[in-house]
């Protein structure tokens, strides 16, 4: 048995790290719910911004002022302030994460439609937000519901719904006019709304914008798609009404395009708002969305882009349906998804969704684990799990393992009160 020296010992070791908060930060014990938000993965910490909430029964959207903080390793979120040139609360942004830098494109304040750029620098001492001006090229007109993928320092931006004047509808071949959308300006012209193609380029070392010129089978102008790159190749999926999904690839350096022909007779069905993550060197993870019915889906699939093949797997969060949501790449090849929403009522009116406030929005974190885990990993998240039945041995362990075993016995401590909560 342990000395009451040893005991003390024990419990500083073992627990001491997960009490004190990060520098810079307030240590909170969850982050509010929220769908239509951006994250990303730096080392073992989660980043979230923007989203909306419902509050009171009104939706709302999040400051543009603050980020959250989730380490992966204990479970436990913290909030960071961002200072500097705040952007407007935004929503149907994109966020792209490159360098260090995150980069907020496009979306909605309360002014309609944007094509705003905002950059800040998250590997300082304090955050700041930068709005990007003087830039050199064509900005991309002001979208929604658009994606990018981050390829050699560069941003580029497919897809999306906006609006154009008649002029720059005439010329071009890359916009779907949407029939049910017009409107006018002053009694000179039109804007006419609808879905795009496009693909566009922003280079931050430079400032610059171009459209490369994109040749072979092009995919349909669509915007609530899903995204994700594999080396120099971009992969998009759905935001269509079709049955089934359609997948294509476009060579980030011959800028070619080619739509993927499936090899499988199971393919997933067609669905918007739903997420894309590139798990290995020739496989993309599916998650969720929304299917063309307005089912809300819980379906995971593995798509095999050497073999074309799709196949559904099995998965512990059958009965978490999620939209909306975010998803990025972790630790042992796992995929992490961030909040989204369980369920999605709405209603159309001339130019917009407009969501019904009594929407589920989530908070949680579901982890998907696509390939073995390591015998290390095994180990410290059975110690985790089961430390009531191993604390005096957790204190013969080397200091720096007992630092990140006392994480797993937050973060595993943290997953049953919220389980309890919940229930």
């Amino acid at each position: 048995m342990l000395s009451g020296a040893e005991q003390q010992q024990l419990s500083a070791s073992v627990m001491g790290s997960i009490k004190e908060p990060e520098v810079g930060t307030v240590q909170c014990s969850l982050i509010p719910p929220r769908s239509d938000h951006m994250s990303f993965l730096e080392g073992h910490n989660l980043y979230v911004w923007g989203g909306c909430q419902c509050k009171d029964g009104q939706e709302t959207f999040l400051p543009s002022d603050e980020i959250w903080l989730y380490d992966m390793e204990s479970g436990v979120w913290s909030l960071s302030h961002i200072g500097g040139e705040v952007p407007p609360v935004l929503s149907q942004a994109c966020g792209a994460y490159l360098q260090g830098m995150l980069y907020i494109f496009g979306g909605c304040d309360i002014n309609g439609h944007t094509n705003t750029m905002y950059c800040v620098d998250l590997l300082g001492v304090e955050y700041s937000w930068r709005k990007v001006t003087d830039t050199v090229g064509g900005t991309p007109s002001p979208r929604v519901r658009h994606s990018c993928w981050v390829h050699e320092n560069r941003l580029i931006y497919f897809g999306g719904y906006g609006c154009k004047t008649v002029r720059e509808v005439n010329n071009s071949k890359s916009f779907m006019v949407d029939e049910t959308n017009w409107a006018t300006i002053g009694s000179d012209f039109f804007q006419l709304w609808g879905w795009n193609n496009e693909v566009h380029m922003f280079e931050p070392v430079t400032a610059t914008w171009t459209e490369p010129q994109t040749q072979g089978q092009h995919p349909e102008p669509r915007s609530s798609h899903a995204s994700t790159n594999l080396g120099h190749k971009g992969y998009i999926c759905g935001g269509l009404e079709m049955q089934m999904i359609d997948i294509h690839c476009l060579d980030l350096v011959t800028w070619t395009w080619t739509q993927i022909e499936h090899q499988t007779a199971s393919l997933p069905r067609g669905r918007t708002l739903h997420t894309l993550t590139a798990i290995s060197d020739d496989t993309l993870f599916l998650f969720g969305g929304l299917s063309t019915s307005g089912e809300v889906l819980s379906d995971g699939w593995e798509f095999d882009t050497k073999t074309k093949e799709w196949r559904e797997i099995d998965h512990a969060h059958k009965d978490k349906p999620r939209l909306w949501h975010s998803a990025a790449k972790g630790r042992d090849g796992d995929v992490v998804i961030f909040g989204g929403s369980q369920t999605y009522l709405f209603v159309m009116d001339s130019v917009a969704i407009l969501r019904s406030p009594s929407q589920n929005h989530c908070a949680d974190v579901l982890l998907f684990q696509t390939q073995p885990y390591s015998l290390s990993r095994l180990c410290e998240d059975c110690i985790g799990k089961h430390i009531s039945s191993v604390q005096e041995q957790v204190l013969w362990l080397p200091a720096k393992l007992q630092k990140t075993v006392s994480k797993r016995i937050s973060y595993f401590r943290g997953n049953a009160q919220n389980i309890g909560a919940g229930s």
